[in-house]
């Protein structure tokens, strides 16, 4: 087809005005519980009905445009079910709409946590959820807000039983005029004129259904000089199951081979949804060639232009069933497989070209990123974060299913550690760690699939830190103690050592300074053994800080005293003075206020000589504090005007934290 031709074709929207006007009224009518005399407690649902390709996402679009102007804050879409007909986890689609919401969510959260804090997100707004192709009521009322406010568009095969309150709105075909208008549409008005019973069979032996009239439609826009009765002759003589096979089947023989070809492998794409590099990787052909069959195909009617539109297209999803069964028919299993790995290997180099532009221009990531052709490189930081966040839901998905596939888990484990890394680049560790807990489950099911003990203790401590940060402790602690086990088994000293000192920190956070002083105790015999002397220090000073929330101020005073030794060897002099500080509070509490300002004092002066005048302030502020307790409020003054000095700033708090919460 020609630019031009493919410009002419648009998406649009025929017919169902009885439906549309049933829906609207469906919304103010009166339900159960406004005859009991109570509020509504939820959200009104209207529910559309009707099999794959009736055109009933179509017309739930349509409903959501036309009511949008009253739903100021704004119109949010989940699909409920995949391409290949798996429903979608809750937990998944509650992710989704709490990141269209903008609302951050703990990582590693449970289902029930999730779908919360959508109904907690939707609470107070007046907005329009459309629910698309939901599998069951199970599958919705998680998601329903606790909000009349809300309009939820629910999609469905048939009634969604258990949601009460709900008239299902069935979708059969079109009628014979909207039918035709949408046949005209791809066909032009000349050849519909000239036989319009031919295009009134046509729109019949189709049902009315518009997935089936599109795909019609495409194969007379490739054929301008065959009429409707024809192809008309030939659906009649189709086989298949339905019109839309009948009609999908004709339209696929109609297309040149490579065309087909890119059009079957399409199946493949993650989410039903591709770009130029997804359909360029899974037919082996050219980004420019993979980008004018797709803007062809759009214009058939056989993908959809995303709503974002860049670049991005998605397969309906009536079609997938078939284009798999067409993979199948027509392509060889091994064939398959290369399609899947080029496509995960295109991704993985477009994930280290996006990461590689963050780099300072000299770095080796930048230089060889200069080696990659053009079509993967980006051209600027902005152009690669724009690219990342179009496309996250099909990365994210992509390592899903590379890891379910099991057949390309060396791929799958190097997509993963590009996602990871592009999205820490990016986004940031703190806004993807949800991305990343999820990325970090995936490695840890690969690792146990093939006994990879070092990646399975990585996996398990990254889990643990994100389980830590969220307030899981006891989560964390679990996860700890198994990475321990794992790397003991892959004989890791890494592993293990970072295990232990995690042990000790959640008992810590736990209050059981017991246990934590323990695991500190064997973190540092493995450090003392390995001679690894800044970690030394560092857990010495772990160890007294533990000692010190438990009152055994002499045991922390020794260790805070090693600590101190450790940090001088190393000639680390701010450490030194750290150390020192935090021995200086330690007696303090034991009720020694003059070591303490002995202490205090020399670590004073070991700041000065390393240079910190932020360390120096909030030691001269603990000085002050002292002497004050000491009866001297002169000299404290003093040492307050020091800091304040130090500082730049008038009435400083400043307040010097321990060595542990500084690690």
């Amino acid at each position: 087809m020609t630019d031009q031709a493919v410009a002419a074709v648009g998406p649009r929207f025929y017919g169902r005005q009885r439906e549309l006007k049933a829906l609207t009224a469906d919304i103010g009518r009166t339900g159960l519980d406004t005859l009991t005399g109570r509020k509504v407690p939820r959200a009104r649902v209207l529910l559309i009905a009707g099999q794959p390709g009736s055109g009933r996402t179509s017309l739930a679009e349509e409903l959501a445009g036309s009511l949008a102007d009253g739903y100021p804050d704004g119109v949010f879409r989940v699909r409920l079910t995949e391409p290949g007909g798996d429903p979608v986890p809750t937990a998944r689609a509650a992710r989704e709409l709490l990141d269209a919401l903008g609302v951050a969510e703990p990582p590693g959260a449970a289902e029930d946590e999730l779908t919360a804090l959508v109904r907690d997100a939707f609470a107070g707004r007046r907005a329009l959820l459309l629910l698309d192709d939901a599998v069951d009521a199970e599958q919705v009322d998680p998601l329903l807000p606790d909000n009349p406010d809300v309009l939820v568009i629910g999609v469905a095969r048939g009634p969604l039983t258990g949601i009460p309150d709900v008239r299902p709105c069935t979708l059969g075909g079109l009628d014979s005029k909207s039918a035709i208008e949408l046949l005209t549409s791809y066909t032009g008005t000349v050849r519909v004129t000239v036989d319009p019973q031919a295009a009134e069979s046509l729109a019949e032996e189709c049902g009315g259904l518009p997935g089936a009239l599109v795909l019609a439609g495409g194969w007379l826009a490739t054929r301008p000089r065959a009429s409707v009765a024809d192809f008309t002759k030939r659906l009649r003589g189709q086989s298949g199951d339905g019109p839309v096979a009948r009609t999908y089947a004709l339209l696929h023989d109609a297309l040149s081979p490579t065309a087909a070809r890119i059009l079957r492998h399409l199946s493949l794409a993650p989410l039903g949804r591709a770009d130029a590099h997804t359909a360029s990787a899974l037919a082996g052909c050219s980004v420019s060639t993979a980008q004018t069959t797709l803007a062809d195909f759009a214009a058939l009617g056989l993908v959809r232009q995303t709503l974002a539109g860049d670049g991005q297209y998605d397969v309906p999803g009536h079609l997938v069933p078939l284009l798999k069964a067409g993979l199948a028919e027509h392509d060889r299993p091994a064939e398959v497989q290369l399609a899947r790995a080029r496509m995960l290997e295109r991704t993985v180099r477009l994930l280290q070209s996006s990461r590689a532009v963050t780099e300072p221009e000299d770095s080796p990531a930048r230089r060889k990123l200069e080696g990659l052709p053009r079509a993967l490189r980006f051209t600027d930081q902005e152009e690669a974060a724009e690219w990342l966040a179009g496309r996250r839901p099909v990365l994210l998905a992509s390592a899903r299913l590379a890891v379910a596939d099991g057949e390309f888990d060396t791929l799958a484990r190097r997509l993963i550690a590009a996602l990871v890394r592009a999205l820490a680049a990016h986004r940031g560790a703190e806004t993807a760690a949800p991305d990343l807990y999820g990325l970090h489950r995936l490695v840890l099911d690969v690792a146990e699939r093939h006994e990879l003990h070092r990646e399975r203790a990585a996996a398990l401590l990254n889990l643990a830190d994100l389980d830590a940060r969220t307030g899981r402790t006891q989560e964390a602690l679990l996860r700890y103690r198994s990475a321990l086990d794992a790397g003991r088994v892959a004989n890791d000293p890494y592993a293990t050592g970072r295990a232990m000192e995690s042990v000790a920190g959640a008992y810590q956070e736990l209050g059981d300074w017991q246990r934590a002083g323990d695991w500190y105790g064997r973190a540092l015999a493995q450090r003392l053994a390995r001679d690894e002397r800044a970690d030394q220090a560092r857990l010495y000073g772990r160890i007294g800080a533990v000692h010190t929330y438990a009152g055994r101020y002499g045991e922390a005073l020794r260790n805070w005293r090693a600590a101190a030794a450790g940090y001088r060897r190393l000639a680390d002099l701010p450490g030194y003075a750290r150390a020192l500080s935090e021995a200086a509070r330690v007696q303090e509490y034991a009720g020694r206020p003059q070591e303490s300002l002995r202490t205090c004092e020399e670590a004073v002066d070991w700041a000065r000589q390393a240079g910190d005048e932020r360390l120096q302030a909030a030691l001269r502020l603990r000085l002050a504090d002292t002497l004050d307790r000491l009866g001297d409020p002169a000299a404290a003054g003093l040492h307050r005007s020091a800091a304040d000095r130090l500082l730049g700033i008038e009435g400083s708090a400043y307040e010097i934290r321990s060595a542990f919460e500084e690690d």
